[in-house]
């Protein structure tokens, strides 16, 4: 199940997700905007780390919450609401970076992680997200949503449209990848940094 809760934590009288995107349909006014206030930050962290770009990422979430608020009426119970925004921000992510020719993104080659000046001594979150950018957005947006959003690989899979094997293989080659290049960095800085391979490797 996904970190986003669908009640808020201000107070147990709160409505849940659901209710508020029913309210929404319905026609209440601000029912949408308080919905989305409640997992704005969650879902732009989701954006960057798709997108690798912050100005990409903030055109993203806003093409996402303008599809969310047209389509509300066709969604259909079956998953969280969580969910449901998480599935339309990473396409959103994916159809901006697929029109976006001026920043392809590319596998990270055998070498690749050996090329350039690292920055010394830079921390562990920062030295995980360096990582996270340089895998394809494919393999990223996977990763994400099971490793660090914390879904399965069957509501990975649903909310990216493909099959489940195909988010193990994605997962497996990004975590690969990302054990190879956090290895790497964590040496030219010295060992300092003490990041760790993922602890659930292929």
């Amino acid at each position: 199940m996904g970190t986003f809760g669908e009640i808020s934590a201000d107070g147990a009288g709160d409505r849940t997700d659901a209710e508020l995107l029913a309210a929404h349909v319905a026609g209440e006014r601000y029912a949408f905007e308080e919905l989305f206030r409640r997992h704005d930050r969650q879902l732009y962290r989701l954006a960057l780390l798709t997108s690798r770009n912050p100005d990409d990422a903030a055109d993203a979430l806003q093409d996402a919450m303008l599809s969310a608020h047209r389509t509300a009426p066709a969604f259909r119970n079956d998953a969280a609401v969580s969910s449901w925004l998480y599935r339309i921000v990473v396409n959103a992510c994916l159809d901006r970076l697929r029109r976006n020719k001026s920043r392809p993104t590319t596998e990270l080659l055998d070498d690749s992680c050996h090329s350039g000046d690292p920055m010394p001594h830079v921390d562990t979150a920062i030295v995980v997200e360096r990582a996270l950018m340089r895998l394809p957005v494919e393999q990223r947006a996977a990763v994400v949503a099971v490793d660090m959003q914390g879904y399965s690989v069957l509501e990975t899979a649903r909310m990216l449209g493909v099959a489940e094997g195909t988010v193990k293989s994605r997962c497996s080659r990004a975590r690969r990848k990302l054990a190879e290049t956090l290895q790497y960095f964590a040496l030219a800085d010295g060992g300092t940094a003490q990041v760790s391979p993922p602890s659930n490797p292929p």
